[in-house]
């Protein structure tokens, strides 16, 4: 390992931020992992994986690690299901395309969401009606704090939406080496309800439904709507969609007949985009800061905006869009 001082961290955050850590260094394997841990037991450790759900607003001190840990596995298979075991640093969108072409079920509808696969868990990453703790069986890390070696379960993981407990209890105390999935090799159970994926499906005219075609159908309507983080900084969905009690989203549809929504366990999902919409921001642009003019809920770097900038114009949106409508919205990025 070679350690590098005051390093830039825009290749490594795709909202393309010029911040520093004070010392930057890539692991490759789990080894190398533990030997940072013995050299550098005092120092504060950030670990970074694809960097596309993060807001840096200041530099980071202690040491930033890139977890380059690669390597997918076959663990277990039988008749209906195999089991893949990924290192954290592969690219999320490589292994759905390793998973497509190898018609192995189950993460198609993940297709096309930016970052690594050690953060996957952590943010409990979803899309179209399939969340990634829908087909996870286990996540292998490392302590930052003992050096020891763990095993979670989903059960131990305690997802919630955009959430688990590697943003709770473990914050910033696991470093992930790997995760394992669980995929289906036949009887393949396709979620086509959610979004535009219908729509899409009857404009191909797709008759039978595959891996492939489910995948292909996914990217068609996420690079319709998103911005390419390598043509303007951005970090996917800035927002989370805010859920609320029933009795509060009646008297919101009554003032609001159109307002769009999803059923959950304890209310009702209503998706942040059309509130930002709504409120008259999609579109807005403040400086070199904006909402998409496709998509409001996402927030875009159109020059040379710094993190504070972003961060400042988010808070706007969130002002406006409770004053309108008495709803909080909660950000999905975390913010540094």
């Amino acid at each position: 390992m070679t350690f590098q001082k005051n390093y830039s961290l825009q290749k490594f955050n795709t909202f393309g931020l010029d911040v520093k850590a004070s010392f930057f260094t890539e692991i490759n394997d789990q080894e190398q992992a533990k030997l940072l841990l013995d050299q550098f037991q005092n120092q504060p450790i950030f670990i970074l994986g694809g960097g596309s759900n993060i807001l840096f607003t200041k530099n980071i001190e202690g040491i930033v690690v890139k977890n380059n840990i690669l390597g997918i596995e076959i663990v277990d298979k039988n008749e209906e299901n195999i089991w893949l075991k990924i290192g954290a640093g592969e690219i999320w969108q490589n292994l759905v395309q390793y998973c497509v072409a190898h018609d192995f079920g189950g993460i198609e509808n993940l297709s096309l969401i930016y970052g690594s696969v050690g953060a996957a868990p952590i943010q409990n990453i979803g899309a179209y009606g399939v969340e990634v703790k829908d087909i996870l069986e286990n996540v292998i890390g490392i302590n930052l704090e003992n050096g020891q070696i763990q095993t979670f379960g989903k059960e131990d993981c305690k997802f919630g939406y955009r959430d688990s407990i590697f943003k709770q209890t473990f914050k910033g105390k696991i470093l992930i080496t790997h995760i394992v999935l669980k995929l289906t090799l036949k009887k393949h159970i396709f979620k086509t309800d959610y979004g535009d994926i219908q729509k899409v499906l009857a404009e191909k005219k797709v008759k039978n439904l595959s891996v492939k075609i489910i995948s292909e159908t996914i990217c068609q309507i996420r690079q319709s709507k998103l911005p390419d983080p390598a043509v303007w900084g951005n970090c996917g969905s800035f927002f989370k969609n805010p859920e609320i009690s029933e009795p509060k989203f009646k008297i919101l549809q009554e003032k609001y007949p159109n307002v769009p929504s999803y059923p959950t366990q304890n209310g009702v999902k209503v998706p942040a985009g059309w509130l930002i919409e709504q409120a008259g921001l999609k579109g807005k642009r403040v400086g070199n800061v904006g909402t998409h003019e496709k998509q409001a809920l996402v927030i875009v770097n159109y020059g040379n905006a710094n993190g504070q900038q972003i961060w400042d114009f988010s808070k706007q949106i969130q002002a406006a869009v409770f004053e309108k409508f008495g709803v909080s919205l909660q950000a999905e990025v975390n913010i540094l």
